[in-house]
């Protein structure tokens, strides 16, 4: 369970290329959020859905917003959408201008803020946070990967 005030939040990596059903499921620290949830499908490098968040009910509304946006950014609180930057191309790149991109991008971040986080840009934080080639541990949608050992923790 999250721990807001020691600022233990879940993590969620669901896989979203094969339909396999297969959801990562960690605890992480550093991203300070006090309510709320963030998903992005730019999560390197498979590219699954990742989510962090405060409570299940705000990942769940997040994630299932980047299924129904084909792929984006997402911030969701109190079970709805507070914004979201649709990433209809491979789920990372926009077919809107790049003004309206930028505009939508800094809303993300600035309702990131807003519920809590510390981050300056705590999208691009959590895209790492699933690629499972660098130190320490990572999160996948096969579980939590011990890099360093090159295996999945059991």
């Amino acid at each position: 369970m999250p721990d807001i005030s020691r600022d233990i939040l879940k993590l969620v990596v669901v896989e979203r290329h094969r339909a396999t059903g297969n959801i990562g499921l960690g605890m992480v620290m550093g991203f300070g959020l006090k309510r709320g949830a963030l998903a992005s499908s730019i999560a390197h490098d498979s590219h699954n859905v990742i989510a962090v968040g405060t409570n299940d009910e705000d990942i769940f509304t997040a994630v299932k917003e980047i299924e129904r946006l084909q792929g984006g950014l997402v911030v969701a609180a109190e079970g709805r959408i507070l914004a979201s930057l649709a990433l209809p191309i491979a789920g990372l790149l926009s077919d809107e201008p790049l003004e309206v991109v930028v505009a939508k991008l800094e809303k993300l971040q600035q309702l990131a803020k807003d519920l809590g986080t510390t981050l300056a840009s705590p999208f691009s934080t959590l895209s790492f946070l699933a690629l499972p080639v660098i130190p320490e541990l990572r999160l996948t949608d096969l579980g939590l990967v011990d890099v360093n050992a090159f295996k999945l923790v059991k």
